[in-house]
């Protein structure tokens, strides 16, 4: 199967791929993103930690990862209508977190908005483009505020 882009052309503003490092337990990051990104107007309606299932289910010894499925309503309901309910698909817009090393997590997320428009779920269209831009502001938002030396 030939992709219809080149993954390896996209740059992380691409995609809105942010990265932040925290400096704490793994449980610590998880309440502290939480928060942080509920403070910024998202909700976090699913939340799960694939590291204990898979740990579980498959024995794959894997180190604490954990995905947290925020959620701007406002915005996933203008998203709904500016892609005829595609971007359903991609709900919710996740938050990861995994253990790099004790006491040292990585918080990880890319814009579900941005990529729906790179793959056609969304138009590309001057409605969409101003969905990206607030939800880009709330993201930038919450890992503006993440304190990343606690």
């Amino acid at each position: 199967m030939t992709l219809p882009i080149d993954p390896t052309a996209l740059s992380e503003s691409d995609i809105g791929e942010k990265r932040a490092t925290l400096h704490m337990d793994h449980e610590s990051a998880i309440e502290h993103v939480r928060e942080v990104f509920t403070d910024a107007g998202f909700g976090v309606p699913v939340e799960f930690s694939p590291s204990e299932l898979l740990n579980e289910k498959v024995d794959a010894d894997r180190d604490p990862y954990y995905v947290l499925g925020a959620c701007n309503p406002s915005m996933a309901d203008r998203a709904l209508d500016a892609s005829e309910k595609k971007m359903g698909g991609l709900f919710p817009c996740n938050v990861i977190i995994w253990e790099e090393e004790p006491g040292v997590q990585t918080v990880y997320h890319v814009s579900i908005m941005r990529i729906g428009r790179l793959v056609g779920m969304a138009p590309d269209d001057e409605t969409m483009a101003e969905i990206v831009a607030d939800t880009g502001e709330l993201v930038d938002e919450a890992f503006s505020n993440l304190d990343t030396e606690a």
